[in-house]
Protein backbone atom coordinates (compact mmCIF):
# COMPACT_ATOMS: atom_id res chain seq x y z
CA UNK A 1 0.00 0.00 0.00
CA UNK A 2 2.35 2.76 1.20
CA UNK A 3 5.31 0.82 -0.02
CA UNK A 4 7.48 1.22 3.82
CA UNK A 5 10.80 -1.16 3.79
CA UNK A 6 12.88 -2.17 7.13
CA UNK A 7 14.63 1.29 6.59
CA UNK A 8 12.10 3.62 7.24
CA UNK A 9 10.34 1.45 9.68
CA UNK A 10 13.77 2.20 12.17
CA UNK A 11 13.60 5.84 11.25
CA UNK A 12 10.15 6.22 12.78
CA UNK A 13 10.78 3.99 15.62
CA UNK A 14 13.75 5.71 16.45
CA UNK A 15 12.23 9.43 16.18
CA UNK A 16 9.06 7.51 17.97
CA UNK A 17 11.44 7.27 20.82
CA UNK A 18 13.60 9.94 21.10
CA UNK A 19 10.17 11.99 20.84
CA UNK A 20 8.11 9.86 23.23
CA UNK A 21 10.69 8.58 25.31
CA UNK A 22 10.52 4.79 26.87
CA UNK A 23 7.78 5.18 28.81
CA UNK A 24 5.48 6.42 26.63
CA UNK A 25 6.18 4.40 23.67
CA UNK A 26 4.33 1.09 24.28
CA UNK A 27 1.30 3.02 25.01
CA UNK A 28 1.60 5.25 21.74
CA UNK A 29 2.49 1.73 19.80
CA UNK A 30 -0.64 0.22 21.28
CA UNK A 31 -2.65 3.01 20.60
CA UNK A 32 -1.65 3.33 16.98
CA UNK A 33 -2.12 -0.52 16.70
CA UNK A 34 -5.94 0.04 17.35
CA UNK A 35 -6.18 2.93 14.87
CA UNK A 36 -4.85 1.03 12.32
CA UNK A 37 -6.69 -1.83 13.17
CA UNK A 38 -9.95 -0.34 13.08
CA UNK A 39 -8.97 1.68 9.86
CA UNK A 40 -8.32 -1.86 7.82
CA UNK A 41 -11.60 -3.10 9.17
CA UNK A 42 -13.28 0.24 8.23
CA UNK A 43 -12.07 -0.42 4.93
CA UNK A 44 -12.85 -4.00 4.51
CA UNK A 45 -16.12 -3.58 5.56
CA UNK A 46 -16.30 -0.84 2.43
CA UNK A 47 -14.77 -3.49 0.38
CA UNK A 48 -17.33 -5.88 1.15
CA UNK A 49 -20.19 -3.43 0.90
CA UNK A 50 -19.24 -2.48 -2.57
CA UNK A 51 -18.82 -6.01 -3.59
CA UNK A 52 -22.30 -7.24 -2.45
CA UNK A 53 -23.71 -4.36 -4.55
CA UNK A 54 -21.77 -4.84 -7.30
CA UNK A 55 -23.01 -8.41 -7.62
CA UNK A 56 -26.57 -7.88 -6.36
CA UNK A 57 -26.26 -5.18 -9.52
CA UNK A 58 -24.69 -8.07 -11.58
CA UNK A 59 -27.77 -10.17 -10.72
CA UNK A 60 -30.33 -8.33 -11.31
CA UNK A 61 -29.13 -7.66 -14.80
CA UNK A 62 -29.05 -11.40 -15.57
CA UNK A 63 -32.36 -11.34 -14.03
CA UNK A 64 -33.71 -8.68 -16.92
CA UNK A 65 -31.26 -10.53 -19.77
CA UNK A 66 -33.26 -13.55 -18.82
CA UNK A 67 -36.71 -12.14 -18.54
CA UNK A 68 -36.33 -10.31 -22.00
CA UNK A 69 -35.40 -13.46 -23.58
CA UNK A 70 -38.45 -15.50 -22.20
CA UNK A 71 -40.68 -12.80 -23.27
CA UNK A 72 -38.98 -12.90 -26.90
CA UNK A 73 -39.42 -16.67 -26.74
CA UNK A 74 -43.22 -16.16 -25.40
CA UNK A 75 -43.58 -13.96 -28.71
CA UNK A 76 -42.15 -16.34 -30.87
CA UNK A 77 -44.31 -19.05 -29.62
CA UNK A 78 -47.17 -17.11 -30.22
CA UNK A 79 -46.81 -16.00 -33.58
CA UNK A 80 -45.98 -20.29 -34.19
CA UNK A 81 -48.66 -20.79 -32.25
CA UNK A 82 -50.79 -18.10 -34.61
CA UNK A 83 -49.85 -19.46 -38.19
CA UNK A 84 -50.47 -22.78 -36.94
CA UNK A 85 -54.17 -22.05 -35.94
CA UNK A 86 -54.11 -20.39 -39.58
CA UNK A 87 -52.59 -23.33 -41.54
CA UNK A 88 -55.02 -25.56 -39.66
CA UNK A 89 -58.21 -23.30 -40.14
CA UNK A 90 -57.00 -23.05 -43.96
CA UNK A 91 -56.77 -26.58 -44.04
CA UNK A 92 -60.39 -27.50 -42.51
CA UNK A 93 -62.01 -24.78 -45.28
CA UNK A 94 -59.92 -27.15 -47.69
CA UNK A 95 -61.20 -30.04 -46.87
CA UNK A 96 -64.80 -28.62 -46.19
CA UNK A 97 -64.46 -27.79 -50.20
CA UNK A 98 -62.78 -29.91 -51.59
CA UNK A 99 -64.38 -33.38 -49.27
CA UNK A 100 -67.47 -33.42 -51.04
CA UNK A 101 -66.32 -33.39 -54.14
CA UNK A 102 -63.85 -36.73 -53.39
CA UNK A 103 -66.79 -38.54 -51.89
CA UNK A 104 -69.16 -37.93 -54.84
CA UNK A 105 -66.18 -39.33 -56.50
CA UNK A 106 -65.62 -42.36 -54.40
CA UNK A 107 -69.24 -43.27 -54.48
CA UNK A 108 -70.12 -46.33 -52.48
CA UNK A 109 -66.32 -47.46 -52.43
CA UNK A 110 -64.94 -48.36 -48.64
CA UNK A 111 -62.18 -45.87 -47.83
CA UNK A 112 -58.96 -47.19 -47.15
CA UNK A 113 -57.76 -46.56 -43.60
CA UNK A 114 -54.69 -48.04 -41.61
CA UNK A 115 -51.08 -48.71 -43.39
CA UNK A 116 -50.76 -48.95 -47.15
CA UNK A 117 -50.82 -52.14 -48.92
CA UNK A 118 -46.62 -53.55 -48.90
CA UNK A 119 -45.63 -51.15 -45.99
CA UNK A 120 -43.87 -52.74 -43.00
CA UNK A 121 -46.83 -52.02 -40.39
CA UNK A 122 -49.19 -53.62 -43.26
CA UNK A 123 -46.94 -56.46 -43.68
CA UNK A 124 -46.64 -57.09 -39.81
CA UNK A 125 -50.70 -57.47 -39.47
CA UNK A 126 -51.10 -59.87 -41.76
CA UNK A 127 -48.22 -62.56 -40.69
CA UNK A 128 -49.29 -65.51 -39.05
CA UNK A 129 -47.85 -67.46 -36.48
CA UNK A 130 -47.29 -71.01 -36.73
CA UNK A 131 -49.75 -73.21 -34.62
CA UNK A 132 -47.17 -75.14 -32.68
CA UNK A 133 -49.74 -76.23 -30.07
CA UNK A 134 -52.91 -78.37 -30.83
CA UNK A 135 -56.10 -76.98 -29.23
CA UNK A 136 -56.92 -79.94 -27.99
CA UNK A 137 -54.09 -80.62 -25.89
CA UNK A 138 -54.22 -80.41 -22.06
CA UNK A 139 -51.80 -77.09 -21.56
CA UNK A 140 -49.77 -76.71 -18.12
CA UNK A 141 -50.81 -72.86 -17.17
CA UNK A 142 -47.68 -73.12 -14.85
CA UNK A 143 -45.38 -73.69 -16.72
CA UNK A 144 -43.60 -70.42 -18.77
CA UNK A 145 -43.61 -69.59 -22.74
CA UNK A 146 -41.15 -71.74 -24.76
CA UNK A 147 -37.75 -70.58 -25.60
CA UNK A 148 -39.15 -69.48 -29.03
CA UNK A 149 -41.79 -67.20 -26.88
CA UNK A 150 -44.49 -69.88 -27.96
CA UNK A 151 -47.35 -70.92 -25.46
CA UNK A 152 -46.78 -72.84 -22.62
CA UNK A 153 -45.48 -76.39 -23.30
CA UNK A 154 -47.75 -79.38 -23.79
CA UNK A 155 -48.12 -82.09 -21.29
CA UNK A 156 -48.79 -85.50 -22.63
CA UNK A 157 -52.15 -87.02 -21.69
CA UNK A 158 -51.41 -89.69 -19.73
CA UNK A 159 -49.72 -86.99 -17.25
CA UNK A 160 -52.72 -84.88 -16.62
CA UNK A 161 -54.14 -86.34 -13.87
CA UNK A 162 -58.18 -86.33 -14.08
CA UNK A 163 -60.61 -84.11 -11.68
CA UNK A 164 -60.53 -85.19 -8.57
CA UNK A 165 -63.79 -86.59 -7.06
CA UNK A 166 -66.14 -84.16 -5.18
CA UNK A 167 -66.57 -82.87 -2.07
CA UNK A 168 -69.88 -84.31 -0.72
CA UNK A 169 -72.38 -81.84 -0.01
CA UNK A 170 -73.09 -81.32 3.80
CA UNK A 171 -76.32 -79.08 4.20
CA UNK A 172 -75.91 -75.59 5.47
CA UNK A 173 -72.55 -75.63 4.96
CA UNK A 174 -70.99 -72.89 2.88
CA UNK A 175 -69.08 -73.13 -0.11
CA UNK A 176 -70.12 -76.39 -1.11
CA UNK A 177 -72.65 -77.21 -4.21
CA UNK A 178 -75.52 -79.61 -4.02
CA UNK A 179 -74.85 -82.60 -5.49
CA UNK A 180 -76.43 -83.48 -8.86
CA UNK A 181 -79.99 -84.54 -8.96
CA UNK A 182 -80.05 -87.36 -11.01
CA UNK A 183 -76.51 -88.77 -9.02
CA UNK A 184 -76.43 -90.52 -5.79
CA UNK A 185 -74.38 -88.83 -2.99
CA UNK A 186 -70.69 -90.62 -2.79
Amino acid sequence: MFDIGFSELLVIAVVALVVLGPERLPKAARFAGLWVRRARNQWDSVKQELERELHADEIKRQFRDVQSSVQDTEAQLRASGEAVRREAEMMRQDVARHGDAISAVAGDEPVMTGPAPGSPASVAQHVVAPDAVSVDAPRDAMAPPGIDGTSPRVVPAAVVAPDPAPLPHVEGAEGTAPPPRNEAPR
